[in-house]
């Protein structure tokens, strides 16, 4: 009851009944258990990459294909090419919002437009709306099931771990209308049977009292932080991220020649400053111009590592 009170208070309010809420032990369960309840062999997923590591194995082990397509380097949709990656055989997309790595967001335009791609074929969604809190620049948060049409067919995935900064507690909880939630429970019954029951007293206790304002602020801060003493590095930021915990940096005027792998490396090892390679997000694993960083961190470590970079780059 307490998750329907949740999320009916939101700006884009959810009206959920009940029945449509299901609790997971992690959105990673959740995701694999979506994709075990409606994937049959050889059925297509498609994922959208850049993409988190998860995604594809959990395909796989289900029987499933996956089909990749690549954003291009503004990582926005391209809808002509995401429709060409959809064939008789797709069965399901995985949808990022805010995406891990990128931060950009889906719009409500952009739920629309991906129904009126599939609303003649039987294609559910996987929707992981983990960050959904973490949204900034006013910037608001929409969730499949708040489309009319397309909740009948998705699977919302949102993360307590990631909205109260404790991860370690392993309860989250799904979205889905009672048809899909009846079939995922049959499913869920015997890979891990139930959730951390202690933890889902403790939030339920929570969910009165919390206000995520006061933590998307307080994340918003901290990608300001990062975004504005970046600035005084020769490391570019093209976009700002819309959402999420991570910041996509442009290395090219430091180097014209590591690949992104070997320049994570060098930064890692030599400079003491941590980070990915977008690279690490594609299946294909080809080089990119791109580096992640996660600003997920105390303010006076931001603060430290970009004045180290400032001095050291």
């Amino acid at each position: 009851n307490n998750i329907v009170k949740f999320n009916s208070q939101r700006i884009n309010s959810l009206k959920l009944k009940k029945e449509e809420v299901n609790i997971v032990p992690c959105s990673t369960f959740a995701l694999y258990t979506s994709l075990k309840s409606i994937l049959e062999s050889g059925d297509e997923v498609i994922v959208i990459q850049p993409s988190y590591y998860t995604y594809a194995p959990s395909i796989v082990l289900n029987g499933g294909i996956p089909v990749y397509y690549d954003l291009d380097n503004d990582f926005a949709i391209n809808w002509d090419k995401l429709q060409n990656c959809i064939s008789d055989r797709t069965k399901a997309i995985i949808i990022n919002s805010p995406q891990n790595p990128t931060g950009k967001m889906w719009t409500a335009s952009d739920w629309e437009h991906l129904y009126q791609l599939i609303k003649n074929q039987e294609i559910y969604l996987i929707s992981e709306e983990i960050y959904d809190i973490y949204c900034y620049d006013e910037i608001l948060h929409y969730s499949p099931f708040f489309h009319p049409e397309l909740k009948k067919r998705t699977f919302s995935i949102f993360s307590f771990g990631k909205m109260f900064h404790a991860t370690g507690w392993k309860v989250s909880y799904l979205l889905a209308s009672e048809e899909l939630l009846e079939n995922f429970r049959c499913h869920q019954q015997y890979i891990s049977y139930s959730s951390n029951a202690p933890c889902q007293y403790a939030i339920a206790k929570y969910l009165e009292v919390f206000n995520p304002s006061d933590n998307q602020k307080m994340m918003q801060n901290k990608r300001n932080i990062f975004n504005e003493l970046i600035k005084d590095t020769p490391l570019q930021v093209e976009q700002k991220a819309e959402g999420g915990f991570f910041q996509l940096v442009n290395f090219r005027n430091v180097s014209k020649t590591m690949t992104d792998i070997e320049f994570s490396k060098w930064l890692t090892v030599e400079k003491k400053v941590s980070c990915l390679p977008l690279s690490a997000f594609y299946h294909s694993k080809q080089d990119s111009d791109y580096i992640r960083f996660s600003f997920a961190k105390k303010d006076d470590v931001i603060i430290q590592a970009l004045e180290y970079l400032k001095k050291n780059l």
